[in-house]
C-alpha cells in the first residue's frame, strides 16, 4: 500500500476517552500480571491508532497547507492532542502504581517507568486549554511561514525555493535574494512577534500551573531528558565557546579568502567557493536512483529499507507552493512506515535529505517492531546521532551525486557541520534567556539574540540590513517556535557524529556495526546510555569537545581549500 492509499479517518475523541479510561480501569483492577499486560496492550493499540491518524493528517497538511480539509484536521489535532496526552498521563500514573511493577519492568523495560515518572509532571487537566492554545499558535506560525510568496526574476518563490539564489556565485544576486527573504520577515515582523510572545507567555503559564519555576525545566522534562539537565548544558555551551568558536572563526576567515572578499557579510555565509558550492548532478528522479544504488551497496539492511520507502512512496521531496518549508522524518505507527518530507531546491541540501532524513528513517525502520510508542524513537539528541552520522557514513558514495565537485562537497560538509556548532548553542542560549525572562519584550528578545550571536559567532556582519542587525534572524528557525529547546540536540549529536566519522576512517566495518546496533536500540534506553553503548564518548565531557575540535581542524588544515 502506498502512502496516498493510507486510510485517514478522524478519531472519535469521546470514544477514545471511553475506551482508554476503561482499559486503564481494568489495568488498575487487574489482580494478575496477565490481566495487567492484556490491558496494557489494549492501551498501546489505542495509542497507535490515534497517533497513526494524527501523523497522516499532519503529513498531508504540511504537503499542502492550502488544503482546507487537512487544515481542519490539523486544527482538530491541535485541540485533541493535549486531551490524548492527558489520557497517556493517566495511564502513566496507573503504571507506576502497579503492584506488578517489577515484573512489568522485566517485560517492558525500566525506561518506560522512568519516562512515566517524568512525564506525569508535565501534564494536568488544569493546563489542557493552555496546551491547545500552544498547539494552535504553532500551526499559525507554520501557516505564516508557508504563506511566503517572494517575487524574484518575474516569478514568485517559497522560502526554500529562494535558497539556490541565496547561494549564487554572483554576490549581488546573493544579497538581493537574502534581502528579499528578510523583507518577508520584516513585513510580517509584528505577526511573528505576536505569535511568539503569546507562545512564551502560554508556556510560562503552563509551567507555573504545573509547579515549575519557569518553562525551562518543564521543557527538559517534556523532551525526556532523564540523564542530564540545564546546568550540564550550560557547561557544554561554554566548552563549545572554549574549543570550537575560535576554530570556527578561523574557518570563516579562510572562507572569505576563498571567495576573494575582505570580509564576509550575512549574505556570504552560505557559499563556500568563488565558483559556487557543490551542486548535485541530475534530476530529482536521477538523484533518487543514485540514492537507491547507494543504500543497496551500503548494507543489506539499508537495501531493504530504501526499497520499502520507494515502493510505498513514503517520500515527498519537491518544493512547491503552499508546502511547508523545511524537512522532517516521521513515523506512521500502524503501517510501521517512516515518512520523509523535504523541499528539493537543486542544492547540496537535496543530498543531505537522502542522508540526514534517511538516517532518521532508517533508525525507525530498524526499531519499528517495538510495541511501545516510547521505544520507536529515542529522545531527540539521540535521534540526531543517527541522521548526522549517516551523512558521514555515506561519504564514499558522494562522487555519484557530485561528480567533479565531490571534493568540494566533502570539504564543505565537514566545514559547515563544524561551524554549525556555534549557531546551535546560540539558539539554545537564546531560548534559556527567553524562558528565564518571560516578561521580556519582543525588542529585548531581539537584543538577547544579537548578544548570543556576538558571543558565539562574533564575525556575523549584518551591515546594510538593519532588520537583521537588530536581532531577527531567529524568526526563520522553526524549532524556536514549534519545538522549544529542541536544538542543542543537533550539536550534541554532531559531536557524536564526528566520532562516528573518525571511527569510519579507521575501521568502516566496526563503525557500521556500532551504528546499526545503535539504530536497533531505538528509544529503549536514555541518551547517555545509548552513547556509551555505541562506544562513543559523552559530549558533556569538555575533553570530548576538545578532541573532536582538534580532529576536525587537523582534517581541514590538510586540505588546500584554495584549489577547490
Amino acid at each position: 500500500m502506498k502512502f496516498l492509499e493510507y486510510e485517514y479517518k478522524r478519531p472519535n475523541l469521546e470514544e477514545l476517552k471511553k475506551d482508554f479510561l476503561l482499559a486503564i480501569d481494568k489495568f488498575q483492577q487487574g489482580k494478575t500480571l496477565e490481566i495487567q499486560n492484556e490491558n496494557l496492550k489494549k492501551i498501546v493499540k489505542l495509542r497507535n491508532d490515534f497517533l497513526t491518524q494524527s501523523e497522516i493528517a499532519g503529513i498531508r497538511y504540511s504537503i499542502d497547507t492550502r488544503d482546507t480539509f487537512y487544515e481542519a484536521e490539523q486544527d482538530f489535532f491541535d485541540q485533541a492532542m493535549p486531551e490524548y496526552e492527558g489520557l497517556v498521563s493517566t495511564f502513566y500514573k496507573a503504571l507506576i502504581k502497579s503492584p506488578f511493577k517489577e515484573d512489568l519492568k522485566k517485560q517492558w523495560g525500566e525506561l518506560l517507568f522512568n519516562i512515566a515518572q517524568q512525564q506525569i509532571k508535565t501534564y494536568s487537566d488544569e493546563v489542557l486549554e493552555d496546551l491547545k492554545t500552544e498547539n494552535k499558535l504553532a500551526s499559525q506560525y507554520t501557516k505564516l511561514l508557508s504563506s511566503a510568496k517572494i517575487p524574484f526574476r518575474g516569478e514568485t518563490h517559497t522560502i526554500p525555493q529562494m535558497r539556490p539564489f541565496m547561494m549564487d556565485e554572483d554576490r549581488e544576486i546573493r544579497q538581493i535574494a537574502a534581502d528579499l527573504v528578510a523583507e518577508f520577515f520584516e513585513a510580517n515582523e509584528s505577526k511573528f512577534d505576536e505569535i511568539y510572545d503569546k507562545m512564551v507567555k502560554t508556556r510560562h503559564e503552563i509551567a507555573i500551573k504545573l509547579g515549575y519555576e519557569n518553562f525551562v525545566d518543564l521543557a527538559y522534562d517534556r523532551l525526556g531528558r532523564t540523564d542530564y539537565n540545564s546546568s550540564q548544558v550550560k557547561v557544554y555551551r561554554e566548552a563549545i565557546k572554549s574549543y570550537v568558536v575560535a576554530i570556527a572563526e578561523e574557518l570563516r576567515v579562510k572562507q572569505s579568502k576563498r571567495l576573494g572578499l575582505e570580509e564576509l557579510k550575512y549574505y556570504d555565509l552560505v557559499i563556500s567557493f568563488r565558483t559556487g558550492n557543490a551542486r548535485p548532478k541530475g534530476s530529482p528522479e536521477e538523484i533518487l536512483e543514485q540514492g537507491k544504488a547507494m543504500y543497496s551497496e551500503l548494507s543489506p539492511e539499508t537495501t531493504e529499507f530504501f526499497n520499502f520507502m520507494l515502493e510505498h512512496e513514503l517520500m515527498d521531496l519537491l518544493s512547491k507552493e503552499g508546502k511547508s518549508p523545511g524537512g522532517y522524518c516521521t513515523f506512521i505507527n500502524n503501517y510501521k512506515a517512516p515518512f520523509i518530507f523535504s523541499n528539493f531546491n537543486g542544492t547540496a541540501d537535496d543530498i543531505d535529505v537522502l542522508t540526514h532524513e534517511a538516517g532518521h528513517a532508517f533508525q525507525v525502520y530498524m526499531s519499528k517492531n517495538y510495541e511501545l510508542p516510547e521505544y520507536i524513537w529515542p529522545t531527540f539528541e539521540a535521534c540526531e546521532i543517527h541522521s548526522m552520522s549517516m551523512e558521514f557514513l555515506t561519504h564514499p558514495w558522494m562522487k555519484n551525486f557530485f561528480g567533479e565537485d565531490t571534493e568540494k562537497y566533502y570539504f564543505n560538509h565537514v566545514n559547515e557541520s563544524f561551524t554549525f556548532l556555534p549557531y546551535g548553542v546560540t539558539v539554545d542560549e537564546f531560548q534559556h534567556f527567553v524562558y528565564e525572562n518571560p516578561k521580556a519584550s519582543p525588542e529585548e528578545r531581539k537584543e538577547a539574540w544579537r548578544n548570543c550571536e556576538r558571543k558565539y559567532m562574533p564575525s556575523t556582519d549584518y551591515t546594510g540590513n538593519e532588520f537583521l542587525d537588530k536581532g531577527t534572524y531567529w524568526f526563520r528557525q522553526g524549532h524556536i517556535f514549534k519545538d522549544p529547546f529542541y536544538y542543542i540536540d543537533y550539536t550534541l549529536a554532531q559531536i557524536c557524529a564526528f566520532q562516528f566519522w573518525k571511527k569510519s576512517e579507521e575501521d568502516s566495518d566496526l563503525a557500521w556495526k556500532d551504528y546499526l546496533a545503535l539504530c536497533k536500540k531505538g528509544g529503549s534506553d536514555s541518551f547517555l546510555n545509548l552513547v556509551s553503548e555505541a562506544n562513543l564518548n559523552s559530549p558533556f565531557e569538555p575533553e570530548t569537545i576538545k578532541e573532536v575540535a582538534s580532529f576536525v581542524k587537523k582534517h581541514l588544515d590538510e586540505i588546500d581549500d584554495m584549489k577547490l
